[in-house]
């Protein structure tokens, strides 16, 4: 009589079979299944079978769900880090990374400076320097305030194209309306993006809206009524959170991933065409 062997470790006797393929398996290639044990092969096979967990507006389900939102608090905080740690160095950093025109030198910062003089990234950076800690602060309490509800419900990637789409609509209104000199910088662009995302969403969840809508009022509030507030890019982020959200929210099931991304590169184009014009206006 022929004793079994393992088909994965020729040298192991073993009765076991596996469930699904029926092949001979050891104890160190059994997987517990619903019924008896699976070898490895057939595990992996089935996992590929599965079909991925979705959110209601398309996004994939994962177990550490508040992934991206602790990333941005992070990235935030440790570049302020890393500009207070370098002293005058970092401050130099802080206006290399601001939002500038760069139509007028600033102290620190040479003529051919700014967006208009090409350094396009001034755009999406100057959502991530911040020169106070009280300011540092309630933009990290927002995000981390607002942000997991809305990374759990969108998913990952639609929740970072939202807070970078907003960064980007906020630098992009500041570009067009600011005073040409005007150094801008922090992530309220990305919060009131995010702010206005959960506005929408939930309104379409069905949810009461009245505490969120408060909110927002008692920020437009301080955003005209306090001096040295950049309402420009509050109100740059308001609306490209606002129109995303939007995309997001209310596509149809069949073909959203497609209109989500179409939404997307949309919106992009629309901000690097402006980026476009006025740095046309400003050379």
């Amino acid at each position: 009589m022929t004793v079994p062997t393992c088909f994965r470790h020729p040298d192991r006797e073993t009765y076991i079979s596996c469930q699904r393929c029926g092949r001979p398996i050891c104890p160190e290639c059994m997987r517990p299944a619903s019924v008896g044990f699976q070898c490895p092969e057939c595990v992996a096979e089935g996992r590929k079978s599965q079909r991925v967990g979705r959110t209601a507006f398309g996004g994939k389900v994962h177990a550490r769900d508040t992934l991206v939102t602790v990333s941005l608090i992070a990235v935030n905080v440790v570049i302020f880090l890393v500009v207070t740690a370098l002293g005058p160095a970092g401050d130099q950093l802080v206006l290399e990374l601001s939002m500038l025109s760069g139509e007028v030198p600033l102290r620190g910062i040479g003529p051919d400076s700014g967006v208009a003089a090409g350094e396009f990234w001034r755009i999406i950076t100057s959502s991530f320097v911040h020169t106070g800690f009280l300011h540092l602060l309630f933009n990290m309490v927002a995000i981390g305030f607002i942000g997991p509800n809305l990374e759990r419900v969108l998913g990952r990637w639609r929740y970072l194209a939202l807070f970078l789409l907003s960064c980007l609509t906020a630098g992009t209104a500041v570009y067009w309306l600011s005073p040409p000199a005007a150094l801008t910088y922090g992530a309220s662009g990305g919060v009131f993006g995010l702010l206005a995302a959960a506005l929408v969403v939930y309104r379409k969840q069905g949810y009461d809206v009245s505490a969120l809508l408060l909110l927002l009022g008692v920020n437009l509030f301080f955003t005209f009524s306090v001096p040295n507030i950049s309402w420009q890019g509050h109100i740059g982020g308001l609306v490209g959170g606002l129109i995303t959200a939007a995309a997001l929210a209310y596509a149809p099931r069949r073909g959203r991933t497609a209109l989500h991304s179409a939404a997307f590169v949309g919106l992009t184009v629309l901000c690097v065409a402006l980026i476009a014009a006025r740095s046309f206006m400003l050379s």
